[in-house]
């Protein structure tokens, strides 16, 4: 049987990590994705805060699957270096996490740009950024996020194949592409397969931009998953429901509505024999 690694966004659930492992602990999952804890973002996290997460996460006998960074979620033609600086404390907080992926964004750009126009200082901070990333041993996932260079398909294999780096692989997100008009596993899947390395949970509907659970929306989730079980995908899943409010930087659930996302997604797993583990 095909099994998959479940994990989640922790701070969808409560600013707590407490409370956040407890949660993922009784919905069966064994990691927890960090973007933020007690209300700070993992870039911003001391040390005397990043080793208490640690030490929590161990307590509960789960581990780190991602580090969600907020890096490169900013208007490239205003960022002055600060990104590269926010990458190094991302990269610091993976490596006491003990984990080797390090989620990131290419840019924003101004109203009235085209993507075209940026496309050459986007190239050359990813450069950077996966420059930083082989020499630390950790793997960056670009995230398909709306409204940034790589938010379709053709765009993301463009910033993978142009960089070339075994340190950038892609994390892709069903329900960010259809809020962009994009139908994901007819317009995308077959381009950005080859460097899909992390899979996030969450649904979309088209027409609205609402954020639903994974299989109650239009993302062909099903379509999608079943293809990955085919193609021997064995990596995580992470859950990201967005069900109670989204902003510039994640998120939020609560548990109970954290919970109705896992089972819808747990549902759709075992409809084609994938084991989530």
């Amino acid at each position: 049987m095909t099994a998959w690694t479940l994990s989640g966004f922790g701070d969808e659930i409560d600013p707590d990590p407490a409370v956040q492992l407890a949660v993922l602990s009784a919905l069966g999952a064994r990691h927890i994705e960090v973007r933020s804890a007690w209300g700070t973002n993992v870039v911003e996290l001391g040390d005397a805060q990043l080793d208490g997460l640690a030490e929590a996460v161990d307590a509960r006998g789960m581990a780190v699957s991602a580090v969600a960074s907020p890096v490169g979620k900013v208007d490239v033609t205003t960022e002055d270096g600060g990104e590269l600086d926010r990458l190094r404390a991302a990269v610091a907080a993976a490596h006491r996490l003990g984990s080797r992926y390090v989620r990131i964004f290419s840019f924003y750009r101004p109203a009235g740009v085209a993507p075209a126009e940026i496309r050459a200082a986007v190239l050359a901070r990813m450069r950077a950024f996966a420059a930083l990333a082989e020499d630390s041993g950790v793997v960056l996932l670009h995230e398909n996020e709306k409204d940034i260079y790589g938010d379709v398909p053709q765009r993301v294999a463009d910033l993978v194949e142009s960089v070339d780096s075994p340190a950038l692989r892609i994390a892709w997100d069903n329900a960010n592409f259809v809020q962009v008009g994009v139908r994901p596993y007819d317009d995308g899947y077959a381009l950005l397969r080859p460097h899909l390395e992390y899979l996030q949970v969450k649904d979309a509907i088209a027409a609205t931009a609402e954020v639903v659970p994974a299989g109650h929306g239009d993302g062909q989730l099903l379509r999608t998953l079943t293809a990955l079980r085919d193609d021997g995908y064995s990596g995580f899943a992470s859950l990201e429901p967005h069900l109670a409010s989204q902003h510039d930087l994640g998120g939020f659930s609560g548990p109970a509505e954290f919970g109705r996302a896992a089972r819808a997604f747990v549902n759709l797993t075992a409809s084609i024999g994938v084991h989530l583990r």
